[in-house]
């Protein structure tokens, strides 16, 4: 069974056909790769699996359960959380506190146990602090962990939402366009730490324009045109296809 699993998905704004009967799926353990020019639905695959917008028609299933229409909220709880090409940190809270805000099931955010102050809620906070401390020195932020994330570059602020979501302890990460705008030296580094997450055992499917750094990562590589399901399979084989070369690559 396909941890994620697309069948059919349509999606119009204003008559523009962004999703044409898409149909794809990803397998548990899985380093997928999607590619296609702008406009090849990309994004929109992604805001559709993820519970950002609903598609007209279509279905989305996650662990064997149809999860259409969900949600992020609901689709995070299940097990899938996904980043955006632009981040979306606080600016105003402290790197430490980017991460710990995004744990889940903490006591402190409902009314009683804030007020009590119970030994759960105390353990809690002490597992929360550990496990951002953890993620932050993972990825190399331990010396910012106090700078506001405003102060962060283009490439930090990339590592940090990485951070963040992972509190959410998730089965399948979609990360939209991580290496955009990032210097070639971090670049290598979050598609290092993206590597590791899929060697641990998460299922990753990635976003991406930069083709070399994607190919290079990626065990598996889709590509979109125009809404649609064009080619998929090994990277290399994939760039060597006619199609592909006659759609997006050139002579």
């Amino acid at each position: 069974m396909s941890l994620l699993r697309a069948d059919g998905l349509v999606k119009e704004f204003g008559g523009l056909r962004a999703l044409d009967e898409l149909s794809l799926s990803v397998d548990r353990g899985e380093l997928v790769g999607v590619m296609g020019p702008n406009g090849a639905g990309k994004s929109t695959f992604f805001n559709c699996v993820s519970g950002v917008v609903a598609p007209d028609s279509g279905r989305v299933t996650l662990n064997g359960e149809d999860v259409t229409g969900d949600s992020p909220e609901l689709l995070a709880r299940a097990g899938m959380v996904r980043t955006f090409q632009l981040t979306r940190e606080l600016e105003t809270m402290t790197v430490r506190d980017n991460v710990r805000l995004a744990a889940p099931d903490q006591p402190g955010e409902r009314t009683v146990p804030a007020l009590l102050h119970t030994d759960s809620m105390r353990e809690r906070e002490r597992q929360v602090r550990e496990r951002a401390d953890e993620l932050i020195e993972a990825f190399e932020l331990g010396h910012l962990a106090d700078e506001y994330s405003s102060n962060l570059s283009g490439g930090q602020r990339k590592l940090l939402e990485l951070a963040r979501v992972l509190m959410l302890e998730p089965e399948l990460l979609l990360l939209d366009e991580p290496f955009a705008g990032v210097n070639p030296t971090l670049t290598r580094e979050i598609a290092d730490r993206i590597r590791d997450l899929n060697d641990e055992g998460m299922t990753v499917v990635v976003i991406e324009h930069e083709l070399e750094t994607l190919t290079e990562l990626v065990d598996r590589l889709v590509v979109l045109q125009q809404g649609s399901l064009l080619v998929e399979g090994e990277p290399e084989a994939v760039l060597s296809d006619e199609r592909v070369i006659d759609a997006y690559l050139g002579e």
